[in-house]
């Protein structure tokens, strides 16, 4: 009985794996295919011989370097903005003793249920008020908006299971409510910290509608337009797509696997001490 529950499980695990696995070899195959191939609708079907033209063509027609400065500048000043607003806020709702912190919280929480698509039009008015329309800031302070609610959420139930005891002992030795913040409470919250990292960049790195709303020119474009450079009035270069999303997944690939045991932690220790 018990082999045959081993059995179900890792028959389960084995679905799970390809199902999530296919998709990215799929998009392999397919970067490495001609137009022909892939119209000819053999998704299955290994590249008869394999096109890796289609990734030098990608890097030059598709502006890469251009897009990629773009997607890792509005990134990383997310991910930081995100981390010290999310942080502070966190230990403030969580650590400090005043009757309105559940409020507080559920008042942040509240962004969660707010849809993208319900903010465009109000976003680019008031963007187009004050200006910043058509830059980067257009792109970085929705994205800190919708990013930090969920940052909020995960740090401050990490922090609730952290014992008082070492707050009191700090405050005993003079130490002010800034320095335990900076030496003792970001310290003991990387796992959380590190998971809120990783799901800001994935879910920035992949956006595209408010990057499509509010950015038309060249220079501030990010990664997923680079996809309708090899869309034209005729003609769709199929491979050329491939390659460029290859490319572009890269890098959130490369840092998931990096920093994927990290994720765990800190998601798990966020749920369990919350």
């Amino acid at each position: 009985m018990e082999s045959i529950k081993k059995g179900v499980v890792y028959l389960l695990l084995a679905v799970l794996v390809v199902t999530q696995l296919y998709p990215l070899l799929w998009l392999i195959l397919y970067s490495f295919k001609t137009n022909e191939e892939i119209l000819s609708g053999s998704f299955f079907a290994l590249p008869q011989n394999p096109r890796f033209a289609n990734y030098t063509e990608a890097y030059e027609a598709g502006n890469y370097l251009q897009y990629l400065f773009n997607s890792v500048f509005v990134t990383v000043i997310t991910m930081v903005v995100v981390i010290i607003l999310a942080s502070m806020t966190a230990y403030a709702i969580s650590r400090f003793r005043w009757k309105l912190a559940p409020v507080a919280l559920l008042v942040f929480l509240l962004g969660l249920m707010i849809p993208m698509q319900a903010t465009l039009l109000p976003l680019m008015t008031m963007f187009s008020k004050i200006d910043i329309l058509n830059t980067r800031w257009s792109l970085i302070l929705p994205y800190i908006a919708f990013q930090t609610p969920v940052a909020i959420f995960i740090m401050s139930g990490f922090m609730k299971g952290i014992p008082h005891e070492i707050e009191e002992s700090a405050f005993m030795d003079g130490a002010s409510v800034y320095r335990i913040f900076r030496s003792i409470i970001m310290p003991i919250s990387v796992p959380p910290i590190m998971t809120v990292c990783i799901l800001t960049f994935i879910n920035i790195w992949n956006e595209y509608i408010l990057a499509a709303t509010f950015i038309s020119s060249e220079r501030f474009k990010t990664l997923p337009f680079g996809v309708n450079s090899f869309v034209s009035q005729y003609a769709v270069n199929y491979g050329n797509i491939g390659a460029f999303l290859v490319m572009g997944a890269i890098p959130v690939i490369l840092i998931y696997f990096i920093l994927s045991e990290r994720i765990t932690k800190g998601m798990v220790a966020g749920a369990v001490k919350g």
